[in-house]
């Protein structure tokens, strides 16, 4: 039996069924192609996609050459996925599709889920989870609170934990976007997420179009498999990490270049 396990997964018919096993079910390649999300991941980082993290998206061709992706079975739960899973946490790191244009695919963290409430307030951001004021005094306990008509709501959540988090002091109201700086009270709708970037001031995000409904979501970064700079010098002190691993290495104390630009 083993045998012939072996000899059909060396033929061709076995791997192709294996490779599109892998890349429809498993994990799929994923390249950095901007900086919205440093000193997390950099420009550069290749790295394997977790497809099944928030369960199985609908089967679907790759757009390749410049041609758009196909599903390969209707949509029967109308929402993006063939078997359904569990929805982002607060502060996962999270691949999904453009909501705009679902043939391209952005990295992202996520910082509220549905039922939360979120603002900003010159650029610091302030969550109220929808768990209420006893989850916000124990789940983050080490964070400053506001007390907004009873509600306590959480001073930038996550920079603790997530030392790439930053934002750039060079980037002020008067050459920033306002969407950076401002953003009146919302209430994340059922089922989406509102995501950010890292990278602060020089990330394309929910704060100009909107939370993700479920339905774009792919997956979460698994480990980066390949990594190299502008001048393609090989970062090995990053190839076969996981994303966890290189947070715990980001010295925040390091200057952070200024770069132009929304991504």
């Amino acid at each position: 039996m083993l045998k012939k396990i072996y000899n059909w997964s060396s033929s061709w018919t076995g791997t192709v069924v294996i490779v599109l096993t892998i890349i429809f079910f498993v994990a799929q390649a994923f390249v950095i192609p901007s900086g919205s999300m440093k000193n997390t991941l950099l420009i550069g980082d290749m790295l394997f996609v977790k497809k099944f993290a928030y369960g199985i998206p609908q089967l679907k061709t790759p757009g390749v050459f410049g041609l758009p992706s196909i599903p390969l079975m209707p949509d029967i739960f109308n929402n993006g996925h063939l078997i359904e899973g569990p929805r982002p946490k607060r502060g996962d790191i999270v691949v999904f599709l453009y909501p705009h244009n679902p043939e391209i695919h952005y990295v992202k963290r996520a910082v509220a889920t549905s039922g939360d409430t979120i603002f900003l307030k010159n650029k610091i951001l302030y969550l109220h989870p929808k768990e209420g004021n006893d989850f916000v005094k124990t789940e983050f306990k080490d964070y400053e609170t506001i007390d907004i008509d009873g509600k306590l709501f959480v001073v930038s959540p996550y920079e603790k934990e997530h030392k790439g988090i930053h934002n750039d002091q060079n980037v002020t109201r008067d050459t920033g976007h306002k969407e950076l700086f401002d953003m009146h009270p919302i209430l994340i709708p059922e089922n989406e997420t509102f995501m950010m970037g890292d990278n602060r001031d020089h990330s394309n995000d929910s704060r100009f179009w909107g939370s993700v409904p479920y339905k774009y979501i792919i997956g979460k970064p698994w480990f980066i498999y390949f990594s190299w700079d502008d001048d393609y010098k090989i970062r090995w002190d990053r190839v076969f990490r996981t994303v966890e691993s290189l947070e715990k290495d980001i010295d925040t104390t390091a200057e952070i270049k200024h770069e132009e630009g929304i991504y």
